[in-house]
């Protein structure tokens, strides 16, 4: 069973990382060429292209400049404990055990706008480079034409060496659009959830991206292989409800009372 989860715009390239059990992601070399193209724009055109403030387009303007791979944990850092946010604030993947990363090494891939895909322990460098970005390219107008063939190849791949044909979209929408998901050799599960507040239960942002990360460590954790486990996924209040799930799409609900503090 393989799980997908989404990058993070927020960044920690101040904490040392907790292991030194690193790889190199796979796709350098198209993230070399995306790098050669963003290199030509000025930090004007990164604002105006990632609509982001001046401040932030000089910053990320340097990044390009600086990028070198092959990358080292003094140049870069595990992506799964560089990316910080709400999905990172569940995951926690800062406490692995060795055992752990291994196992998530083979069962978690995180989707990047700049790197394709990423192991947890694939060195990164900092960047911004979200997916939705209409960066025109040699294989289209946006990242999605770029990225969508070799992402889906890349995936049924880690898929099989999963030992389980399924895969569990814990992504955004923006991110797994990158992914043809017809073409994909799985079956794919999504789970979704929902809190209460004030006496409805809905999807509230913030609470169903940390979930997302929650139920990506449970599952490193327990070594779960079989889609069935995730229905006993019951971490921070949360509890599957089958009379709100259908087919594929499975929903774990929160009463207001059980949300930490």
């Amino acid at each position: 069973m393989l799980s997908v989860i989404s990058p993070a715009k927020t960044l920690d390239f101040e904490t040392p990382a907790t292991t030194d059990q690193v790889t190199q992601p796979d796709f350098l070399p198209q993230s070399q060429a995306l790098v050669d193209i963003l290199r030509d724009y000025s930090p004007q055109q990164l604002s105006d292209l990632m609509g982001i403030s001046d401040k932030l387009a000089g910053l990320n303007a340097a990044r390009f400049a600086e990028w070198q791979p092959p990358f080292t944990l003094e140049t870069a850092k595990p992506a799964a404990q560089a990316f910080q946010g709400d999905v990172y604030t569940g995951l926690e993947a800062e406490t692995f055990s060795t055992e752990e990363n291994r196992f998530a090494q083979q069962h978690l891939r995180i989707l990047s706008g700049l790197y394709g895909l990423l192991r947890p322990l694939d060195l990164i460098q900092a960047y911004r480079l979200e997916m939705g970005t209409k960066l025109p390219n040699p294989a289209g107008k946006d990242l999605y034409a770029y990225w969508k063939p070799t992402l889906t190849d890349a995936l049924n791949g880690a898929i099989i060496a999963s030992g389980s044909d399924v895969l569990v979209n814990l992504a955004s929408n923006e991110y797994f659009k990158a992914v043809d998901a017809k073409k994909l050799n799985a079956r794919v599960i999504t789970p979704v959830f929902k809190d209460e507040k004030n006496g409805k239960v809905k999807i509230i942002s913030f609470y169903a991206k940390k979930a997302r990360g929650l139920m990506s460590a449970w599952i490193i954790r327990q070594k779960l292989n079989d889609p069935d486990g995730l229905k006993a996924f019951d971490v921070a209040g949360y509890r599957f409800d089958p009379a709100a799930s259908e087919g594929n799409t499975l929903v774990f609900t929160r009463r207001e009372a059980d949300r930490p503090g």
